[in-house]
């Protein structure tokens, strides 16, 4: 088990240490929940209250909270306590899985594909035929890559994830548990009979680009023609659906369950809250924000934030919300 002193976590937040404590720190943990041996965190004067009365022996504190440690424990006082935050749980995470063996005998592997340096692939694997795994992949147990795929250097797939042929994947992206990438986009047209549905085919593909991460359970569909794209360092939380011929900008974030219907587009930084959704062919633009469970209906302008179904200006909402709630 990792531990550390008080100052040596110091020393890796670069904070002002204030008071002091002698127990050896094992671990985060919430302020409810510590124990005498954890370290926890106070974001805001909303949880300074709890900070009485739990058992922790220090805090990652922000520095303009007024409030103080007390006897036998500490703070480190920090600009931005959700960064520092993460720069500890780093510190404490116990790493991933281990593999015994670089490539597991059960894993199937096409004579054409092309194995970069240092791969690892877990048991169950199927990597197709003119795959493409750059230096360092990793694809964890019973991972699917179909044929003419093309993986970036170090990305990491996640078991149960099935990446369909012709994908174009950056570097040091990451896919969790059951992602789905590739897979037909829902298109069906009437019968000329008008007594069924026809399947428009999905020849096109998906391009994901560098440093991309997708939650357990999403999907991003491939391109009727053409490709789904989606850029550098967008965030994609779970069960997400990103539908065919979307195209995302650099650095978007898309909360839990939320949803982009057939040809949307967002700029660079769009953020996207949950249980949203975006009806088709809607571009929002750079910078926007959309509130969750908010649906989208026409375009957005950059930087804009809008709220409620359909999604109008959030303050414009907020005051129709409040008068409403006047009118019961």
């Amino acid at each position: 088990m990792k531990s550390f002193t008080i100052s040596e976590i110091n020393g890796i937040l670069n904070g002002a240490l204030e008071g002091n404590t002698s127990q050896q720190i094992i671990g985060p943990e919430q302020l409810e929940k510590a124990g005498s041996n954890h370290i926890t965190f106070i974001g805001s004067q909303k949880y300074a209250r709890l900070w009485e009365t739990s058992k922790a022996c220090a805090a990652i504190v922000d520095e303009k909270l007024k409030i103080e440690p007390g006897d036998g424990r500490a703070f480190i006082r920090v600009k931005n306590a959700d960064l520092a935050m993460a720069k500890l749980l780093e510190l404490f995470d116990p790493g991933p899985p281990q593999f015994d063996v670089d490539i597991h005998p059960t894993a199937v592997i096409h004579d054409s594909a092309v194995i970069g340096n240092a791969c690892k692939i877990g048991a169950g694997c199927y990597v197709g035929k003119n795959v493409v795994l750059g230096d360092g992949v990793i694809l964890y147990p019973n991972v699917t890559i179909l044929d003419e795929t093309k993986i970036g250097q170090g990305t990491v797939v996640w078991s149960g994830t099935v990446i369909r042929e012709r994908t174009e994947i950056g570097k040091f992206c990451i896919f969790h548990t059951n992602v789905s990438i590739g897979a037909d986009g829902f298109g069906y047209r009437p019968s000329e009979d008008g007594r069924g549905l026809v399947k428009i085919p999905q020849i096109g593909n998906v391009v994901i680009g560098n440093a991309v991460e997708i939650g357990a359970n999403s999907c991003v569909d491939r391109g009727k023609f053409s490709s789904t794209i989606v850029g550098d360092g967008c965030k994609i939380d779970n069960l997400v659906q990103i539908a065919h011929n979307c195209v995302l900008g650099r650095f978007c974030i898309m909360a839990g369950s939320s949803g982009l219907a057939g040809s949307v587009t967002l700029g660079d930084g769009v953020i996207i809250g949950g249980s949203a959704s975006i009806k088709d062919h809607v571009t929002i633009h750079s910078g926007a924000v959309v509130g969750g469970g908010s649906g989208v209906m026409s375009d957005v302008p950059a930087g804009k934030t809008v709220l409620g179904y359909p999604a109008g200006d959030a303050r414009e909402t907020l005051k129709q919300w409040v008068a409403i709630r006047k009118l019961v």
